[in-house]
């Protein structure tokens, strides 16, 4: 049985549009399998991309550690081992600084919205591809950043000003979180996140940079640190959204728009989930007689930005794209208000 020349055209164009159905992208988080973050951004809004794109694009989301090594994402995905990556960029800092600066600038935004508006409108995209550029010659495109969370500091004694921090054993990443600890007079230990819960509760540490205050609360470090500090003073640690350049390069325009715009309203709608959650269980912590929950004042977070501001200027001499992405960083922050 012969076709019409239009059943032809439009078989034709039937297989067209299922290919382009097809495409799905295979990326890897470092985000747990158990997570909150897992499961808000698997439930909520791997759907919505799929609708936005009419099946053009599909993403499945597979757990930190399932298939390589966190800080080995950036070269799978330029290897198209993995279609792309949702990662935190702390993993990266020993490929090349400029990711430390990237990553976490320790004590600098005040909000997470603050950050995802300088990877979004304030050239932190340009920068994080530069370093992505840096590590894999151009095999990764970096689609968007920046992060959905502030983390808490638990402590076990009260730390109610800048001053406070002086003499305090605080449990902290080594590189430029402890650095900024030290400036401040404090004393950075480090010890793994799997031992926070003992050393507070031993009195080896008598604060801790754990999680966000959800997270703290659900591994119970608020019994044996009552004093958290919240919103917090320091790390904010930022994501990235990358996808294999070849990959990327064969999606449309359209569909390229549809992803990027996609994430930040992903991450805008999970950092407000996460600072209502975090709301809720510090309010819910400081009616007690248990716990009381420390809040600086605004000129004490403005005295840690400027001591922080200095280990930022003596990390970025570690390359000359640390030092781009620290102006970038600081031109950002002056435009919004955070340096005069």
């Amino acid at each position: 049985m012969k076709l019409s020349k239009a059943a032809l055209l439009a078989a034709t164009a039937l297989g067209c549009a299922s290919g382009a159905q097809a495409e799905t992208l295979n990326i890897q988080t470092s985000f747990n399998a158990g997570d909150f973050s897992t499961q808000y951004i698997t439930e909520t809004w791997l759907p919505k991309i799929d609708e936005r794109t009419e099946g053009r694009i599909q993403i499945v989301l597979t757990p930190n550690g399932s298939v390589v090594p966190a800080k080995e994402t950036l070269d799978a995905v330029a290897a198209g081992v993995l279609d792309g990556d949702f990662t935190s960029v702390n993993y990266f800092a020993g490929l090349e600084p400029a990711y430390a600066i990237m990553g976490d600038l320790i004590s600098g935004y005040d909000t997470p919205e603050q950050m995802l508006g300088f990877c979004k409108d304030g050239g932190g995209e340009a920068m994080m591809q530069k370093a992505a550029d840096a590590v894999t010659g151009g095999e990764v495109t970096v689609v968007a950043c920046g992060p959905y969370s502030r983390e808490a500091l638990v402590a076990r004694t009260p730390i109610r000003t800048f001053e406070d921090l002086a003499g305090k054993k605080i449990r902290s990443p080594e590189g430029l979180a402890a650095a900024v600890f030290s400036a401040a007079g404090a004393s950075p230990v480090s010890i793994p996140f799997s031992e926070v819960f003992g050393a507070l509760e031993k009195g080896i540490v008598d604060a801790a940079d754990a999680s966000a205050y959800v997270n703290n609360d659900a591994t119970g470090l608020q019994d044996v640190a009552p004093f958290p500090l919240y919103p917090g003073i320091h790390s904010m640690p930022s994501m990235q959204l990358t996808v294999n350049t070849a990959k990327w390069e064969a999606l449309s325009e359209e569909d390229q728009t549809a992803l990027r715009e996609w994430w930040y309203e992903a991450m805008y709608a999970m950092a407000a989930e996460v600072s209502k959650l975090d709301a809720e269980i510090a309010e819910r912590d400081d009616a007690t007689d248990d716990i009381e929950v420390i809040d600086w004042a605004q000129e004490d977070r403005d005295q840690l930005r400027v001591v922080a501001r200095e280990q930022w200027e003596d990390y970025a001499q570690k390359s000359e794209l640390a030092q781009e992405a620290l102006a970038a960083h600081i031109a950002y922050m002056t435009e919004i208000g955070l340096f005069k």
